[in-house]
C-alpha cells in the first residue's frame, strides 16, 4: 500500500482532529470516554496547527489513514521536549489502516523533520497501555526514559521515550 505523508491541508484539519479523537475513544484510551476533558484537545487539530505541524498519512487518493502532531522547537504543545529536542504527540491510525505502515511512516516523518531542524533527539509521551505503539517506537530506536516520566493530571502517569538522532549520513539507512 502506498502511503503519502504530508502536512494536513486547512480544509482537512477538522477531519484530522476527529480521526485522532475517534481513535483514542475507540481504543479506550480516554478514562472518561466521551466526557473526558482531553477530548476537545484531541479534536482541535486546527488549534494545534497554529503552533505545531499536523501531519497526515493518506492513501494516494487522499483518504486519511492517520495523524500526528510534530513539535519541532518548543511552544505550547511541547510537553517534555527541552533544548535540542523535538517531540511528537497524538499519533493515531484508523483501525482499518493498522499494520500497513501508516504509523511507522508518520513517526519516520517526525524523525526526518527533527533532523532537518538540527535537533539531536526526539521525545514523546505515551500511556502505559499503548503496547502496540511501544513496540513501534522500540523498533524505530526509541528507548524508555523513565527519569522523564510525568503525570498529565494527578494519577495519570505518562511514559517518556527518546531517540537520539544519528548523523545526517545515517539518515538513508534509518529513515
Amino acid at each position: 500500500m502506498d502511503i503519502v505523508i504530508r502536512n494536513a491541508e486547512p480544509g482537512e484539519l477538522d477531519r484530522a482532529g476527529e480521526l485522532v479523537a475517534a481513535t483514542y475513544l475507540g481504543d479506550g484510551l480516554l478514562t472518561f470516554g466521551t466526557e473526558d476533558p482531553y477530548l476537545p484537545t484531541l479534536r482541535d487539530a486546527r488549534g494545534r496547527a497554529r503552533h505545531a505541524e499536523v501531519l497526515v498519512a493518506t492513501e494516494p487518493a487522499g483518504e486519511l489513514l492517520g495523524c500526528v502532531t510534530f513539535v519541532g522547537d518548543g511552544g505550547p504543545f511541547a510537553n517534555v521536549a527541552g533544548p535540542g529536542e523535538a517531540e511528537f504527540r497524538m499519533l493515531a491510525v484508523v483501525p482499518a489502516a493498522r499494520g500497513r505502515g501508516a504509523g511507522e511512516a508518520l513517526v519516520r516523518a517526525c524523525l526526518h523533520r527533527a533532523r532537518r531542524l538540527g535537533q539531536r533527539r526526539v521525545v514523546l509521551s505515551s500511556q502505559s497501555r499503548m503496547h502496540t505503539a511501544h513496540r513501534l517506537y522500540t523498533r524505530l530506536g526509541f528507548v524508555r526514559a523513565p527519569e522523564r516520566d510525568w503525570e498529565a493530571v494527578p494519577g495519570f502517569p505518562l511514559h517518556v521515550f527518546a531517540r537520539e538522532l544519528a548523523d545526517e549520513g545515517d539518515e538513508q539507512h534509518n529513515i
